[in-house]
């Protein structure tokens, strides 16, 4: 309970109605929904309704944090791309490479990231914000990653001065998105092993 603010007169006054603090749990259960909801229905049947529905508030608590379904996608893709991804660091350019497959592997293997990641990029092809988002979130966390295993394994005499990191990121895990985001397959025994020998024979090439 905020307590009255006393005035200049010593009279008390009461907190200006809206000035709660937004609770923590409730935006972490709206946040945990609209994931939730979007691998059910996908981006363009998600609604506001459906999500203050599965994280058990009103919708009301959702507009209070979000003005639209849109600008609370964009949000929460733009949070992922703050996070990004750990560059590995194993002392060796296949034990980089193996390990950064490792982690993408898991990442689209994720049972709802397997559902949201190709439908937003679907909407990325009619939204320019959502591209964006997708971009920095997907591709440039990614892009800073490869740049720095390449950097590493310059310096370490394994790969050549001119070794693109773009191209080192399309070798990598291009493979990779394919099969289990667009073929939907899944990964045999050892084909991460296989991929990375793969990448790094074609990145010394």
């Amino acid at each position: 309970m905020i307590p009255a603010m006393p005035t200049d007169s010593g009279t008390p006054r009461r907190a200006p109605a809206g000035a709660a603090v937004l609770r923590e749990d409730v935006t972490d259960a709206i946040r945990k929904a609209v994931f939730e909801e979007l691998a059910a229905v996908g981006f363009a049947r998600m609604s506001i309704e459906g999500i203050a529905r599965r994280a058990g508030v009103g919708k009301t608590a959702v507009y209070r944090r979000w003005k639209s379904k849109l600008s609370l996608v964009l949000d929460l893709v733009s949070a992922v791309a703050v996070q990004g991804l750990p560059a590995p660091s194993t002392g060796s350019l296949h034990g980089d490479v193996r390990a950064l497959l490792e982690v993408a592997a898991h990442a689209l293997r994720h049972p709802v990231a397997s559902q949201v990641i190709p439908d937003l990029l679907v909407e990325s092809a009619r939204n320019p914000e959502i591209s964006d988002a997708i971009k920095a979130a997907l591709l440039d966390s990614q892009q800073g990653v490869a740049a720095v295993v390449v950097r590493e394994a310059v310096a370490r005499g394994e790969l050549p001065q001119d070794t693109d990191p773009d191209r080192a990121l399309d070798l990598i895990v291009g493979p990779l998105y394919w099969r289990l985001a667009v073929v939907r397959g899944g990964l045999p025994k050892g084909y991460l092993d296989e991929l990375a020998r793969a990448a790094v024979a074609a990145l010394k090439s």
